[in-house]
């Protein structure tokens, strides 16, 4: 009776061990054996990253797709992970990031999560130095969507084709925004103008403008009487008719500049908050960024 006890004891020990490894197999070959459709589960590090995959994924069925900050978190500089970000990334098959420094965080993840499959949008472009607000660029943006796609595709590839097409449809759609407004760029090309956030270098090179000036602000910036005073000499030494600022920080001192010079104050949407639900956020946003500046000018 012993012997027999001992030897279903070890029996069952060996088929769970087995069970075991077999559902480690299995999951595994959810994310990698190519043509299988398991559930993905994708995780966007920031707001226009959720976007661009959104457009991306598409009605890719049985692909789960979930943003890592809240929609209102704005840019991630300095960004806290929280225990809730772990969990979901302890979920996630797939982490896309925008990269170039923005996700401070990632090494964390990285060390937290070795075998999550990072895709960094920014890989390969040709970004402004401590810059990383590509999106703000719209030829840089499309780049940024196709990584996405090569990523996807890399690391499900049965679903390669849905990828591929719904990919090739937004990017038409972004390049067709950008050809409506080219001859715009022509027209602005050498216009000076003066900056209240670094991510509009980006559309300022795009639309052609001469960054006369620049003052990067944030929730967390002192402005010093002396940058005041020089920005509104560079406005009246350099004829500078317009500063493009975001409205969240740069507020008081567009209200400022206003007040003591004859420079318009234009808002552009950094494009970092928006719906959950609309896919087409970033063209939108865009399309009034840029016919702000139109009417400015």
């Amino acid at each position: 009776m012993k012997n027999k006890y001992v030897f279903s004891l070890v029996l069952l020990v060996v088929i769970l061990a087995a069970g075991a490894g077999f559902t480690a197999l299995y999951r595994h070959g959810q994310k990698t054996t190519a043509g299988n459709e398991s559930e993905l589960n994708v995780v966007t590090s920031f707001y226009p990253m959720y976007v661009a995959a959104k457009n991306v994924i598409g009605d890719a069925g049985d692909v789960t797709l979930t943003n890592l900050s809240e929609p209102q978190t704005g840019c991630l500089h300095d960004y806290q992970l929280t225990t809730e970000d772990m969990k979901l990334l302890s979920t996630a098959d797939v982490f896309i990031i925008n990269g170039g420094g923005i996700e401070d965080f990632l090494e964390k993840v990285a060390e937290q999560y070795p075998e999550l499959t990072i895709i960094d949008a920014c890989e390969g472009l040709d970004l402004i130095e401590d810059n990383a607000h590509a999106w703000m660029s719209m030829a840089l943006y499309r780049s940024q969507v196709e990584n996405i796609c090569e990523g996807l595709i890399a690391e499900d590839p049965g679903r390669s084709d849905i990828y591929q097409e719904n990919t090739d449809e937004y990017i038409a759609e972004v390049q067709a925004l950008e050809d409506e407004y080219a001859d715009l760029a022509g027209e602005l090309a050498g216009q000076p103008v003066i900056l209240f956030h670094e991510a509009y270098e980006y559309l300022a090179d795009e639309m052609g403008l001469d960054v006369a000036g620049e003052m990067d602000l944030d929730e967390e910036r002192q402005v010093s009487a002396g940058e005041v005073a020089d920005i509104l000499a560079t406005i009246e030494t350099d004829d500078v008719p317009v500063i493009l600022a975001e409205e969240l920080y740069g507020k008081d001192m567009g209200d400022r500049m206003e007040a003591e010079s004859d420079v318009a104050v234009v808002y552009i949407d950094p494009l970092t908050r928006g719906s959950y639900d609309d896919a087409d956020s970033y063209l939108e946003g865009m399309r009034k960024n840029l016919e702000l500046i139109k009417e400015a000018y």
